[in-house]
């Protein structure tokens, strides 16, 4: 495979149209996994290759902005870059609509309070049940949420609008103090929401955020269709993010 960070770098040494293109279609692998992670909303505007084109916008100008010199490889540099083009043009056309933002923020809810009530995990209908919708309808919820929050981390976390799920994220660069003590209590959290979670969406969670698998190798891994394992990674984040928006006198109680 070419290298990418040596054609980024014979760009910046010698910045020819020739050495852009190069470096740009080195990139491209990247950006298709990028896109490969999202599962694409119900909209004429989000097809894969709307999406790619996105990415591409990203990359470009991460391969502008780079600087060989400081420090970072080009891959990590352009992976926020990449990502965050995804994610805007995902933000641009989103319009889900307040009733089910406001039914996602429930589903939530009512899941952690089961998950209380039951000592475990509750089976969906339970959830259903509880919301006063279908079975099929809290399905397609989950699936909406999946496709809402893939790449996800960047949604706003709390009540307040203090942050975002990605901020959570080990960072070398962090600062110290009350911030860093702050950060690592909210990311203990979210470790012992999935440490509590099933087994396999222990594992399908890994295999979408740590592995990069998309939704089909996954469901492949585990012989369930690609729309369940987007519900059961919906779900999940519904969860995490009905926790960690919880007061804390709730959570305590």
């Amino acid at each position: 495979m070419t290298d990418l960070q040596a054609l980024v770098e014979r760009y910046h040494a010698d910045p020819t149209p020739l050495h852009h293109e190069a470096a740009v279609l080195a990139g491209v692998p990247l950006v298709r996994s990028l896109v490969g992670k999202v599962s694409v909303p119900d909209s004429p505007l989000a097809c894969r290759d709307d999406l790619e084109g996105a990415g591409l916008v990203g990359l470009v100008e991460a391969l502008n902005a780079y600087s060989p010199t400081g420090g970072a490889s080009f891959m990590t540099f352009a992976y926020l870059r990449v990502r965050g083009a995804i994610v805007d043009y995902l933000r641009q056309i989103d319009v889900l609509s307040l009733d089910k933002r406001r039914r996602m923020a429930a589903a939530g809810r009512v899941a952690d309070d089961l998950r209380q009530e039951l000592g475990g995990e509750p089976p969906d209908r339970d959830v259903a049940k509880r919301l006063g919708i279908s079975l099929r309808d809290y399905d397609r919820l989950l699936v909406e949420a999946q496709a809402r929050f893939a790449l996800s981390l960047d949604a706003p976390v709390g009540d307040g609008g203090g942050g975002v799920l990605h901020d959570l994220l080990p960072d070398g660069a962090a600062g110290s103090g009350f911030a860093d003590a702050d950060r690592d209590h909210t990311l203990d959290r979210v470790r012992t929401v999935i440490e509590g979670l099933p087994q396999r969406t222990r594992a399908m969670v890994g295999m979408y955020y740590d592995d990069g698998l998309t939704l089909r190798q996954i469901g492949e891994v585990f012989h369930v269709s690609e729309a369940r394992v987007s519900q059961i990674l919906g779900k999940t984040m519904l969860t995490i993010r009905a926790q960690l928006e919880a007061p804390v006198h709730a959570r305590a109680a």
